[in-house]
């Protein structure tokens, strides 16, 4: 358990206030109180950046009440109908309704829900340029022969993976930096487990890392978790899942990342 966690662990270990709850709610009602005094304190620069913050919160909670507002929502089509479109005499006195709005804000606010879903632990991570992933390798008789490069991170390779004749290889793998495994957190069980990789989904840094296998911090993986026993709603077990790495395995040897559940 990482440092700074004792609260949860107190928790886990002898349970919580009889009163928490009420706590919580008279905590979360204070809220609004709290953010108003410190909104009326700042001054300059931070006030600036503080009520940005705000903006955006107000302007996303606003659409999600309307969102939810216009769900059973009718609106009236057009009042007078079309020569061209004629309504029969038994239809005249009801008013047509429309709910193709209604559907398109029920199925962006899905898109939402699931996009959200997938929110990594680390949304943002340091740029690595060719230079610090690609070493030169220079051959020929005059050293001249400058297209070969060798990758200096950790990389995946599947398992029936077989290198090209040094004439065609353009980008060489060490045996030594391949790696089959990772330590993957699940963060609601709080374990670690050491899974098998089945692959690179996808590395932020660049589309070239991700088909060559290259794994930096922030990429996100795919991991073997059928030991781990998770199934889905209708029963089936859960073969493969996605991972997020969260150190530098080439400084520390391992690969250390948390499932993203």
């Amino acid at each position: 358990m990482a440092q700074g966690e004792y609260i949860e662990l107190h928790q886990k270990r002898h349970g919580k206030r009889l009163d928490h709850d009420e706590r919580a709610r008279k905590k979360e009602a204070r809220s609004a109180h709290k953010k108003s005094a410190i909104s009326k304190k700042l001054r300059g620069l931070k006030a600036k950046q503080y009520n940005k913050k705000r903006y955006s919160e107000k302007a996303e909670m606003k659409k999600t009440i309307k969102q939810h507002a216009e769900r059973l929502n009718k609106h009236k089509t057009a009042e007078k109908p079309d020569e061209k479109d004629a309504v029969p005499a038994y239809l005249l006195d009801r008013e047509g309704m429309s709910h193709a709005k209604v559907l398109s804000n029920s199925i962006k606010q899905k898109r939402k829900e699931k996009a959200g879903k997938w929110s990594v632990p680390i949304p943002k991570v340091r740029p690595v340029g060719e230079d610090e992933v690609f070493k030169v390798m220079a051959s020929g008789k005059r050293k001249k022969k400058q297209w070969k490069r060798m990758v200096n991170k950790v990389t995946f390779v599947g398992e029936s993976f077989t290198r090209k004749p040094p004439k065609y290889e353009r980008f060489v793998r060490p045996a030594a930096l391949r790696f089959k495994q990772a330590h993957v957190t699940h963060p609601e069980l709080k374990a670690t487990f050491t899974l098998d990789l089945i692959g690179v989904k996808k590395n932020p840094q660049s589309p070239l890392y991700t088909s060559l296998g290259v794994i930096t911090k922030g990429t996100v993986i795919e991991v073997n978790c059928s030991d781990l026993g998770l199934v889905t709603p209708s029963g089936k077990v859960v073969w493969g899942k996605y991972a997020q790495v969260t150190n530098n395995p080439e400084n520390d040897g391992c690969i250390n990342a948390v499932l993203l559940v």
